[in-house]
């Protein structure tokens, strides 16, 4: 069995603030509106004055929780930072940083990878070195 949902009336919002601001009595009101009850014709002047710009909407939805700033270290000594906390502060996947012990705890402060430098081509490969003091060039 499907329920049935109510659906909102269409009615005149001009027709109706000027109704209630004429002051015209509720009984009246409901019963040139075709309204059931005092509820249903609260929510319909609501709604009319919103549409109107006569009053700001009510904000719908739940507010976004905020993201625990808890970070662990997992059984294999890594620091876990969870994703939600990832996103928040805009963290890349391969961003490094160092740890540095402060008076208060423990910092985490970028670190600036190097450029890699791509290598002149030597037998028509080109060879890149990663970040490392190693010649990858071969003897």
């Amino acid at each position: 069995m499907a329920q049935k949902v109510a659906q909102k009336k269409l009615v005149e919002h001009n027709a109706l603030l000027q109704a209630v601001e004429m002051g015209m009595r509720k009984e009246a009101i409901k019963e040139k509106f075709n309204f059931k009850s005092l509820q249903e014709l609260k929510v319909a002047y609501y709604d009319a004055l919103v549409a109107l710009d006569k009053i700001k909407d009510v904000k719908k939805g739940r507010k976004p929780k905020k993201v625990d700033n808890k970070v662990s270290i997992n059984s294999k000594g890594s620091i876990v930072i969870p994703k939600k906390l990832i996103d928040e502060l805009d963290l890349g996947d391969m961003d490094t940083f160092r740890v540095v012990k402060g008076d208060t705890g423990l910092i985490l402060e970028t670190v600036k990878k190097p450029p890699k430098t791509i290598l002149r081509k030597r037998n028509g490969h080109s060879l890149e070195r990663n970040c490392s003091q190693a010649s990858m060039l071969p003897n």
